[in-house]
């Protein structure tokens, strides 16, 4: 939050209005509890401090706009994904985690809410929409996504397939349980710590704006975005 505004205020003090072009690096996290599909003219309703700082980074944006003429844009992008993401996000994680899995059978890997639904793109797909707002004639507010989305579960189940492990899920709720029906071993379960303090469970872009406006749209889908993870 102090970062965005520090970064509006330089360009403001120092005069350098005319000659910058400022992209706020937004969040699907500004919806929240809203009802997807979510596009510019959505509520927020952030359920992370993360979702909360985002959201006054948006809303100064908007302000230093409007107030001092400043080209200062908002690009609310999805969930976007690449080979370089980090551990810890879901996707990376259970690429990562099947992998090893099918390396070394003793592995498990351990997930929160797997019912969690998202939409997914390529950070490739989604930095060149980040451009191209800086590249439009005025300053303004875009979503960025793919205008799909599929479980956490169903992310799964496609990494499964391509690596060719036979997946069986038993059980429900926090029992509910991945097994490998070729050697019958327990290779995902699901645990309490992994679970949100407040859950995001449903975010999907109406990217209509931009594919207006903009003429962009994504052109990898999930199932290549997988293969290159």
């Amino acid at each position: 939050a102090l970062g965005t505004l520090r970064i509006l205020e330089a360009i403001k003090s120092l005069n350098l209005i005319k000659k910058t072009k400022f992209y706020q690096a937004s969040t699907s996290e500004l919806f929240g509890k809203t009802k997807s599909p979510q596009n510019e003219k959505s509520l927020f309703h952030p359920r992370s401090p993360y979702g909360v700082a985002k959201l006054y980074a948006y809303w100064i944006t908007k302000n230093y706009r409007e107030a001092y003429n400043i080209f200062a844009s908002n690009g609310i992008l999805f969930n976007h994904e690449s080979p370089r993401r980090g551990e810890t996000f879901v996707t990376k994680k259970i690429v990562t985690g099947l992998i090893d899995y099918k390396l070394n059978k003793n592995k498990c890997l351990y997930l929160g809410n797997i019912y969690s639904r998202r939409d997914w793109g390529h950070a490739k797909d989604y930095m060149e929409a980040a451009w191209l707002i800086l590249q439009n004639k005025t300053p303004d507010d875009f979503c960025i996504g793919t205008g799909k989305q599929i479980t956490v579960k169903k992310f799964i189940e496609l990494v499964c397939k391509k690596l060719s492990i036979k997946i069986q899920w038993v059980g429900k709720g926090i029992n509910e349980r991945a097994i490998d029906k070729e050697n019958n071993k327990i290779f995902i379960r699901i645990n309490q710590r992994y679970f949100r303090p407040a859950e995001v469970e449903d975010l999907r872009a109406d990217i209509s704006k931009a594919k207006k406006i903009l003429k962009w749209k994504p052109k990898i889908n999930i199932n290549q975005l997988i293969d290159e993870m």
